[in-house]
Formats: structure tokens, sequence, C-alpha cells
């Protein structure tokens, strides 16, 4: 009776203490996403030195290979790579926000058909579980990803495999850069001693969180690659970092601490903000930026179903200009009862400007920020408000994102925006709107 009791025991041990399946976790991310949206339309730029710049043709946001090997690093101001450019013929272009976009949207459609399970991590990345993929070859798999987007979208992208998001980024990072992957790197087929070989050769600043914030810190510290810290005790780093840090560790050695997000998480803050393209002295210019920035906002409001409880405005002039004095100045207006209304949130907004605007100052920047956002659903109204609110605002709101959705932006807008705009920002060299406007569509001769 004891032997028997003993064997049932043990069965039963086998059966409930069977491990979890191995997750397979694939980072999809487009290759140098800025630059190759813009060789899609402008084949002229293939294997020539490209860089996008950011707002105002300011800095290198986006690089081509061939400037990332002349030594150009993100972020670099424009203006200094002058001569640089005049040397080796780099081509600057302005941001195509409009084209980007689009663009993306594409490639996110296509990898949703590779898995129910997505996340969109940014404008050039997303997540896809695969752990029910698992019997198939999954760099095949990877592979088929690849070939498709760049025919349908004419697109490049790299893919990474890993048991968790952490090493899934890592894995994309060794796909795009170690040329044996052929765009697919999958750690998950790699046995112990492949795997860490391998990631003893990665710097540990190219892990996910860690960059050249934390690098620096990790290294003297004595953790210099991937696998020393893949190594390292959890809990004593996170006393000495942070849960985030702990959180890493525990992802580098397989145990999955962030989830995917299938359903992005609304904005707790949102904010909209321009460096202009001249310097403005006058209101009227200052209020026209300020309506617009609100207008922006209040759309991506309405968009997540939230309501805004305060408003923060701002205004600065340049620190660089020595010829001008300095003057910022910021205000934030709670309000008395949250709202989605454009108009409203325009009409407090530039109340807010008017307390903290000064005249014969050249200003450099403005903007705003949405704030103390809560749910449309439970939105606690208030008898005492001077805030009515109007059952026909909710319904002029969605008339007007839908007609501004479907025939383009700025279609429907306050005429406080103004038309002439001056102090937009500059784009000196910016590419059509291939895909999103029909006088700009491509056309053969």
């Amino acid at each position: 009776m004891l032997t028997t009791l003993i064997i049932v025991t043990i069965i039963k041990m086998k059966i409930f203490s069977i491990p979890s399946p191995t997750r397979h976790i694939a980072l999809i991310d487009v290759n140098n996403f800025n630059v190759s949206c813009e060789r899609v339309f402008n084949p002229r730029l293939n294997g020539k030195p490209v860089v996008v710049l950011s707002n105002n043709d300011g800095c290198a946001v986006a690089r081509s290979n061939e400037v990332k090997a002349l030594g150009v690093a993100m972020g670099a101001p424009w203006f200094k790579l002058k001569d640089l450019a005049r040397q080796h013929g780099i081509i600057g272009l302005s941001s195509n926000y409009a084209l980007y976009a689009d663009m993306s949207n594409r490639v996110m459609s296509i990898l949703r058909e590779y898995s129910p399970d997505q996340e969109v991590y940014s404008i050039d990345e997303s997540f896809l579980d695969l752990t029910g993929f698992q019997s198939g070859n999954l760099i095949q798999y990877g592979q088929k990803m690849r070939k498709r987007i760049l025919k349908w979208t004419g697109l490049p992208v790299c893919v990474g495999i890993g048991s968790t998001k952490t090493l899934a980024k890592l894995a994309n990072h060794c796909a795009k850069k170690r040329s044996v992957f052929n765009g697919v790197c999958n750690f998950n087929a790699m046995n112990h001693q492949e795997l860490d070989a391998l990631l003893s050769e990665i710097g540990v600043g190219e892990i996910w969180g860690v960059g050249g914030r934390l690098a620096p810190r990790l290294q003297a510290l004595g953790f210099n690659s991937v696998l020393v810290l893949k190594r390292a005790n959890p809990e004593r780093l996170r006393q000495q970092f942070s849960v985030v840090m702990e959180k890493t560790i525990r992802e580098l050695n397989g145990t999955v601490c962030i989830e995917l997000e299938e359903i992005a998480q609304a904005k707790k803050q949102i904010m909209s903000s321009r460096s202009f393209g001249q310097p403005v002295s006058d209101y009227v210019s200052l209020a026209e930026s300020i309506t617009l920035y609100i207008s922006r906002a209040a759309e991506k409001l309405r968009r997540q179903r939230s309501f805004a409880g305060s408003i923060h405005v701002f205004i600065r002039t340049s620190p660089f200009r020595s010829d001008d004095p300095f003057y910022s100045n910021g205000l934030t207006i709670p309000l008395p009862s949250p709202t989605d209304d454009t108009r409203q949130l325009v009409n407090i907004a530039l109340w807010g400007l008017r307390q903290i605007y000064k005249p014969n100052y050249n200003y450099a920047k403005a903007g705003i920020m949405l704030g103390e956002l809560v749910p449309a659903e439970g939105v606690q109204g208030d008898m005492f408000s001077q805030i009515k609110t109007n059952p026909k605002s909710a319904v002029l709101m969605s008339t007007i994102d839908t007609i501004n959705r479907k025939m383009g932006k700025e279609s429907i807008k306050l005429a406080s925006e103004g038309f002439r705009r001056p102090w937009k920002m500059r784009q000196e060299n910016k590419s059509p709107a291939y895909t999103t406007r029909w006088s700009d569509l491509p056309v053969t001769s």
C-alpha cells in the first residue's frame, strides 16, 4: 500500500511540475526607418549618404548606413555637418511625418497577419508573440515576414526572436549588425553555450533599458558585456539601481517580466510643442501656434476617450541667441470641470498665454500640455462649474475629427489657428506626401 502511494505521488508530481513552454517573442524593426521610407519613392537615394532632420531642419534624427560610417552621431546639428556634407555629398531631408506614419501603418497591418498577439512598440518596431508557432521553423517564418514587407512596402526589416522582450530586442540587434544571421536571429534556436558566447561579445549598452545612460555606471562596476550582467545577482542590483534593472536581468535569463501590451495604454499627459521657423514677438502669432497645438492635442485626447483636467502653457526665447534677452515662462491652469472640447480648451489656454506673454521678446518656442487626464466614462460632473456640458459638443467634435480624418488634417479648423503662419517650422527639403495626398502621387512618364 505504501509503495503504491509513493508511486502515485511521484506520478502526480511529474504531471503537475511540467515546465511551461518556452516563449517565442519576436521584435520586427524597420532598418533606418525614415531614410528607408524616403528611398522607397526616390530610388536615386539608394547607396548615397542620407540624413533625415528634426523640426526646423535642426538635427539628424535618422541616418543611412553610409552616414553612420562617416561617424555622424544621432542628434548631430545639421549646421555643424555642412562641411562634411559638401565633402561626402550627404543629402539632408526634412522630416515627412505624414509619409512615415502611413508607411508604419502598412507595416504593422502586414505583421498583424503573422500573429494575433501584437504590440506596436513604436513607429518602426513591433513585438509579436509566436509561441503558438514553435512547431515550425521560426527563422524561415521570420524570412517570410521580411520578404513580404519588402515586396509590399519596399522597406527592409530585421527580425529578432527570444524568450523575452529584452532578449528579442538583443536578437534584433544581432540580426542587424551581423550578416551571418541574414536579417533573422533566433536566440531560442541556440544552445546555452552558443548564446552565452554571443552575449559575451555584446556591450552592456546595447541592452533595452540600459543604453548610454546606465552603461557607464554598470561598466564602472565591471559589467561590460551582456553575459556578465546576465550572471549578476538581480536582488543586489535592484538595491543599487531599481526594480527595472532586476527585471532586465531576469529577462536576460529567460524569465518573462514584461508582457506584450496588445492595447496601447492611454496617455496620462498629452504634450504638443514646436520650435518656430523664425522668431516671433507678437501675441497674435503666439496665439495661433497655441491654438494649433491645443487642436492637435485635443484630437489625440478624444481618440483615447479621455478628458483633460488641466492645461499647461509655456513660451520661451532661444537660450542660444546671446544678442537677445532670455525669457521663459509657463502657467498651469486647473479646469473647473474636465473637458475634451477644443473650443473650451483653446479659450482657457489663450487666457493663460495672456498672463505670461511679454512684448518685445523674440520667442523661439511655445507649447501646451494637457494633464490630469481621466477616462470619458469616469468624468465627474460639477454643478458649480462655469464650463457647461453641451450635449451637442460631443457630436460637433466627433464630426470635425471624422472630416479631418477622411479629408486631411485641418480641413476644418478654428480660425484662430491662422492661415499664413509665418512662424511655422522650417522644412526646406521635404519630400512629397506620396501616399496620403492625391496631388503628390508618383507618376511615370
